[in-house]
């Protein structure tokens, strides 16, 4: 039988390699833009040469996609279905403070790519949509099962709160000294107060 023991080794190896170079890229952007570094940039924060990194991407654009499906995994693994959209709303703040360089990447990246001609306007326009009809489809759910009132308009809300979560991200970005678990406690206990059905003596 083959030894497979050192093709598993060189494939850990190659992992390893091409998480470095993701990691890296994610805190370069954040602190340049993507416009402002260079692949020879991103191999020498990586510790990998040139080469080394054209092994994995064999251009900016693909490492930047890679990147970008990183942070959209982790976002995605941290979201629980089975909750309601207050409880996800709570979350929000721990997902900044673990993970502050793929939450700095993609406020960096949505602001360079408001042009319709850049070359992530697309993927994130598409992604800003889906995230918008996420939230209004757990607020239709939270009216269908009579928690939520129903006068009220979910995909109009998914807005507010979609953009809520994106200016917490350029407000925190600017100054991470913001009480982001505070913010967050005083929004969603307002947002639980705008959902409810009226008390009986309302």
């Amino acid at each position: 039988m083959t030894d497979q023991r050192p093709y598993a080794a060189l494939r850990a190896k190659g992992e390893d390699r091409r998480q470095r170079i993701l990691a890296a890229t994610q805190k370069l952007v954040t602190r340049h833009g993507w416009r402002g570094i260079t692949l020879g940039q991103i191999a020498r924060a990586a510790g990998v040469s040139p080469a080394g990194l054209l092994h994995h991407f064999a251009s900016k654009e693909q490492l930047l996609h890679a990147a970008l499906d990183a942070r959209d995994t982790y976002d995605d693994a941290q979201v629980d279905r089975s909750t309601d959209i207050v409880d996800q709303l709570q979350r929000v703040a721990k997902r900044f403070e673990d993970a502050p360089e793929l939450v700095g990447m993609f406020g960096v990246l949505l602001m360079e790519n408001l042009d319709p001609e850049a070359p992530l306007h697309d993927r994130l326009t598409g992604r800003y949509a889906s995230a918008r009809e996420s939230v209004a489809d757990r607020i239709r759910q939270g009216q269908r099962a009579g928690i939520y009132r129903t006068d009220l308009d979910p995909a109009v809300k998914a807005v507010e709160i979609v953009a809520f979560i994106t200016g917490m991200e350029t407000a925190w970005l600017l100054d991470p000294s913001i009480p982001l678990a505070e913010v967050f406690r005083e929004y969603t206990g307002s947002l639980v107060r705008q959902l409810s059905l009226p008390g009986p003596s309302s």
